[in-house]
């Protein structure tokens, strides 16, 4: 089953097949299924062409993949170009939602220290 360019996993149950999908996680996946009528344990491949029809419309109507990414994309430049903390925290790379700085977040600041060894130097062959 292919819907906007994308192939929805044949053997994985639908309710986690739909999660392939940018914008679409286990609840929506049940909300979409449930507004269908199909059951969550049912496989892509054993779908009817009128339930794909279905899921089709209802997955067409919401904002996912590319147009989420660019609203989103969107709302952090709005957010920098109006300086607020948040637009400030993006740009700086840093922790945007109140979590911690000292001991985390190493990875975003680009400060990975490598664990130290046990101490020894290895001989030199000579």
């Amino acid at each position: 089953m292919r819907i906007l360019g994308i192939t929805v996993p044949n053997e994985k149950r639908l309710e986690i097949g739909l999660t392939i999908f940018y914008g679409i996680g286990i609840s929506s996946a049940r909300r979409i299924l449930d507004q269908a009528g199909i059951a969550r344990g049912k496989r892509a491949k054993d779908l009817t062409e009128e339930e794909e029809n279905k899921i089709r419309v209802i997955i067409e109507a919401k904002t996912i993949e590319g147009n989420l990414k660019r609203e989103v994309a969107g709302n952090i430049k709005r957010l920098k170009d109006i300086k607020s903390f948040r637009g400030i925290r993006h740009t700086k790379r840093l922790p945007v939602r109140g979590q911690r700085t000292k001991t985390n977040s190493r990875t975003v600041r680009g400060n990975v220290r490598k664990t130290m060894a046990s101490g020894k130097r290895k001989e030199s062959k000579t």
